[in-house]
């Protein structure tokens, strides 16, 4: 019987060292089994991290050099760059099985015994020592760095309740409570956040790193763990909170560099992905592509702003958030107005705010604008920028006088004097009449986009108002309960109401 022919479910039969000598088991270093486990995926071109977006050609490359290398690895990157899912994934690139001496805290290979306990089991019980055995997803230890965490916590301690309960001198290495680092013997073990851990913590790893050994409060031990270490860090810190001191860094084998997504279509990958959305209302509101590319130039336009401190990043649960809210304000007028289905519009984007005001750090000039207001100005880009990939330019016609310019009929009305409330919870049927009662608005649509459903071409004329207002063609106005337009000269006349706030 050869042990690496035994179906898993099978494995559980296995109850002593002996039988499982039996079967020519071969005790396997962590780093070796993530290795020989990467080995067989790649070979059968097997995709190792499914559900990582925007990294086959940057980040996962280079995380399997590192496994191929038996590297201990730290992700460095920005907010929201999945650094903590991608190591949480890597448990799948261990055995789904492993043998432990039963009831050993320290998961210990019953053929490689290292605590007093293990070596006293098998010495009083030879062969017939009794196994365990535990799960992959049993073998992943993931700790926050905070200031407060100390070298009991990822070490260990004397047990001073242990020594009393037990009647032992502290000298018995029984009175040893092992912190989280030699419980995850075996294992792979993350460390979040890094450069919060204080300097003299940082110091306690070095032994771990590089020898493999332990040291608890005097105790002469040689404890050989075998772990596979992750660190998480946001360059940022590395100024703000903290540093990873000089010898930590040495003693890590591989950094690796996450990064943002690079195109919109990676952004909508990640967002669709992550984001939480209700079966019902999946079933009853309708969004459009257009509406996911603004969601994630939201983002983009945010990495870029001057008001938005860079160094902070923004995570990509900026988009997933916004994505929930935009899809749940749709929802939530279908419910006001009693409707059955529901399209999402570009009105709907004031309730993606409390999204983006949450997930953004400001720089000093974005706090004395105001997050409400730099949220508001954010969506704006995004709906400039998106603008001229559906529409013609309007600087170009600005600089070609001569020329054609195909928002005339709309502007001109506007100059008349005219002007629309596109209110936020208005009904289908109000929304349609508001938005078709400005002239020109449906032939610029047709000529290109006639073809499209309804609910489309109406989103595309609502695109358009807000993309004349953002070039300076009409202005527009938040109203307590919604949007109004109008020309953008005659409103340089016109005091605001005191509730208006412009923020094109």
């Amino acid at each position: 019987m050869d042990y690496n022919e035994i179906p898993a479910g099978k494995l559980m039969n296995i109850k002593t060292i002996g039988e499982l000598k039996s079967t020519g088991y071969q005790p396997l270093g962590i780093k070796d089994e993530l290795r020989k486990n990467l080995v067989c995926k790649l070979q059968k071109k097997e995709n190792v991290f499914a559900g990582i977006w925007g990294y086959e050609e940057t980040v996962i490359p280079d995380i399997e050099r590192a496994i191929l290398a038996k590297h201990n690895i730290n992700f460095l990157g920005l907010r929201g760059q999945a650094k903590t899912k991608i190591a949480r994934m890597m448990t799948q690139l261990l055995d789904e099985y492993i043998p432990i001496v039963k009831d050993s805290v320290l998961n210990e290979d019953p053929l490689i015994p290292i605590s007093k306990f293990a070596k006293d089991q098998i010495r009083e019980h030879g062969d017939d020592t009794p196994i365990d055995w535990i799960h992959r997803d049993e073998r992943y230890t993931e700790k926050l760095a905070t200031p407060d965490v100390t070298i009991a916590d990822l070490i260990g301690d004397v047990d001073p309740i242990k020594a009393a309960s037990l009647k032992l001198p502290y000298s018995d290495e029984r009175v040893i409570h092992y912190g989280l680092i030699p419980r995850s013997h075996r294992s792979i073990f993350v460390i979040n956040e890094l450069p919060d851990l204080q300097a003299r913590i940082q110091v306690a790893l070095f032994n771990i790193l590089q020898e493999g050994d332990i040291q608890i409060r005097g105790f002469k031990l040689r404890l050989p763990l075998d772990v596979h270490f992750i660190f998480t860090a946001n360059p940022e810190d590395y100024t703000n909170r903290g540093s990873i001191v000089t010898p930590l860094k040495d003693r890590i084998d591989s950094q690796i560099i996450t990064h943002y997504p690079k195109s919109i279509e990676t952004g909508k990958q990640i967002t669709h992905q992550e984001a939480h959305i209700e079966k019902e209302q999946g079933e009853t509101v309708k969004i459009f592509e257009l509406a996911k590319d603004l969601i994630e130039q939201i983002a983009f336009e945010a990495r870029e702003s001057e008001y938005v401190d860079s160094k902070s990043g923004v995570s990509a649960r900026l988009t997933i958030s916004a994505y929930e809210n935009l899809v749940s304000s749709a929802e939530r007028r279908k419910l006001k107005n009693g409707e059955g289905n529901v399209t999402v519009r570009i009105s709907d984007f004031n309730g993606v705010i409390p999204a983006i005001t949450g997930k953004v750090e400001l720089v000093y000039e974005g706090e004395q604008e105001g997050p409400g207001i730099v949220a508001g100005n954010l969506i704006g880009k995004a709906i400039r920028k998106q603008f001229v990939n559906y529409f013609p330019d309007p600087e170009e016609i600005r600089k070609n006088k001569e020329g054609k310019n195909p928002y005339k009929v709309i502007t001109d009305w506007f100059g008349e004097g005219n002007m629309v409330d596109l209110l936020h919870d208005a009904s289908y049927i109000a929304y349609k009449k508001v938005i078709q009662s400005v002239p020109g608005l449906r032939e610029l649509i047709k000529s290109k986009y006639g073809r499209e459903s309804e609910e489309y071409q109406l989103f595309l004329m609502e695109l358009a108002l807000y993309g004349l207002a953002e070039y300076s063609m009409l202005s527009k106005h938040t109203l307590e309960s919604g949007m109004q337009f109008k020309d953008l000269i005659s409103s340089m006349f016109t005091m605001p109401e005191p509730d208006d706030e412009d923020l094109g």
